[in-house]
């Protein structure tokens, strides 16, 4: 399963202020960019469903040449739900009330559908008054074109391009745009990284795709192309690394199973003590104890074969 919040997370907070300057121009004009301090992740309940929910990120920021702060809240949601602006609201308030600071709110809606525009405000009004009228900004990834973006010097453009609106023959062409982008930013290894994983993971594709993809790769000039390579070369590497170690990790597992099968075959159920031992075992330790099972009359010559190998 896709950790959508830990991916939208790293993003955000790597590239705060990339985030900033790209969909939020005219904040980024009047804050000072040196000021930023992230403040830990606030927990609340929802009223209207009473689940503990917590707030995605929350920077404090200072207004450019005053001694003045505000909040930025950064929501991602990955779901439409009808509940949502009021939901915004209500971490405003409390946020503002925690803090006794101006809250700017931002969502990030991250769905692929549906298409329609997402409400961006919450309103409680009365035939002779309006009572409350409550806006946050909004980026609605599914709306937004990916070719208007391909100018974009910015980290985010890059990853977020992956989550735009993509017809599905566009599919290889955004993602080796993506990469393309990347690639003239000149970021370091693990931020570049971090930007390659997120549009892997928005953009995996199946074969007939990278067959385009790699067509796609063939007609950009070579120095492009090295560059976009390496990118490449490097995810696919981890990706394999990401692999054998889960392999390596399922097949411990399974022999940590019949391991405990035999044991508990042989002397009945092991206490805990024991079974936990048994699962802290090496993959050739717990080869070593399978063939070693069937010399055992009792559990205390298990006790001593361990006692052995410490």
């Amino acid at each position: 399963m896709t950790d959508h919040d830990r991916l939208f997370k790293e993003l955000l907070s790597t590239f705060f202020w990339e985030f900033v300057e790209l969909f939020l121009p005219e904040v980024f004009a009047y804050v000072e960019r040196d000021s930023i301090t992230f403040l830990p992740q606030e927990i609340f309940t929802d009223i209207t469903s009473g689940e503990r929910r917590e707030v995605d990120l929350l920077a404090q920021v200072r207004f450019r040449a005053q001694d003045a702060y505000f909040l930025i809240h950064l929501e991602n949601q990955a779901q439409s739900r009808a509940e949502f602006a009021q939901r915004m609201f209500y971490y405003f308030a409390r946020l503002h009330e925690k803090y006794a600071l101006p809250v700017y709110p931002v969502v990030i809606f991250a769905f692929d559908e549906p298409f329609r525009p997402e409400p961006s405000s919450y309103q409680v009004e009365f035939p002779d008054r309006k009572v409350l009228e409550f806006n946050f900004a909004s980026v609605q990834l599914n709306r937004l074109n990916w070719r208007d973006f391909l100018e974009q010097r910015n980290p985010v453009a890059a990853a977020l391009m992956a989550k735009m609106r993509i017809e599905p023959r566009d599919r290889p062409r955004v993602k080796l745009e993506c990469l393309r982008l990347l690639a003239t930013l000149r970021l370091d290894p693990a931020r570049t990284q971090l930007i390659s994983g997120f549009v892997d993971t928005y953009l995996r594709l199946n074969e007939v795709e990278e067959r385009a993809f790699q067509a796609e790769l063939d007609k950009i000039v070579p120095t492009e192309r090295e560059q976009v390579m390496e990118i490449v070369t490097s995810w696919m590497e981890q990706g394999i690394q990401q692999g054998i170690q889960q392999g390596i990790q399922q097949g411990i597992q399974r022999e940590v199973t019949l391991v405990l099968r035999l044991l508990n075959r042989r002397f009945g159920n092991l206490n805990t003590t024991l079974e936990e031992q048994v699962r802290g075992l090496s993959v050739d330790q717990l080869e070593n104890l399978a063939e070693a099972v069937f010399d055992f009359s009792t559990e205390a010559d298990l006790i001593n074969w361990f006692n052995q190998i410490e």
